[in-house]
């Protein structure tokens, strides 16, 4: 068990590989497929934002400067005054593959968290860049919403609803696998490789 605290450094990126079960530590934002979408084509490429719209952006540089990036969609409660996650479980990463390699190299994000991998381009970006995936647990959203220890504010709310609006977070102990990391490797390519290998063996072996 390795354990990450934000800000997150190159250093300690580049001192964890494929495989390495990850303790993070601090603050990042939960963000799907609109808000990637939002970050990358208005807030990076607009040339005329508005005065809510250049707020984020600054909120954005500071919180995602070595901190991470959740895919997930929480379910939410607001008690006395203060949001409360009440289950958070990682949403299916590759829906933001073509944005996440421009939004973790703009605003130096070290981690992200979601579950069943990325594509080429987001590997990419976590060697150049050095960043990480880690692979969220599946299945176990109220757990992982226990590590989710204070909502600190919440962005595009009325705009994107609930599921998809961008949770600025803090955890204590959020756990996952790296599964995608700075030097190049990736788990999920590797075991597919794997997998298309045997699968050649047994249809050969049987004619």
């Amino acid at each position: 068990m390795k354990k990450l605290v934000t800000p997150i450094t190159d250093e300690d990126i580049l001192g964890v590989q494929i495989g390495d079960v990850i303790e993070l530590y601090g603050v990042g934002i939960t963000s799907r497929d609109m808000a990637h979408k939002y970050i990358v084509e208005r807030l990076m490429e607009s040339q005329n934002l508005s005065s809510e719209d250049l707020s984020i952006y600054h909120q954005l540089k500071e919180i995602l400067n070595g901190g991470f990036i959740y895919h997930s969609g929480p379910i939410v409660r607001r008690e006395d005054d203060r949001w409360r996650f009440i289950s958070s479980g990682p949403t299916t990463s590759i829906r933001t593959e073509l944005y996440q390699h421009r939004v973790i190299k703009h605003f130096n994000v070290k981690v992200v968290i979601g579950k069943g991998g990325m594509g080429e381009l987001t590997l990419k970006a976590c060697q150049d860049n050095k960043a990480i995936y880690l692979h969220g647990i599946g299945g176990a959203g109220v757990l992982n919403a226990e590590k989710v220890v204070e909502i600190l504010d919440v962005f595009k709310l009325k705009e994107f609803g609930t599921p998809e609006a961008i949770w600025k977070i803090k955890v204590e102990g959020f756990t996952g696998i790296v599964t995608m990391d700075a030097h190049g490797r990736s788990l999920h390519k590797e075991q597919l490789q794997k997998v298309k290998s045997k699968f050649k063996e047994i249809i050969v072996g049987g004619m």
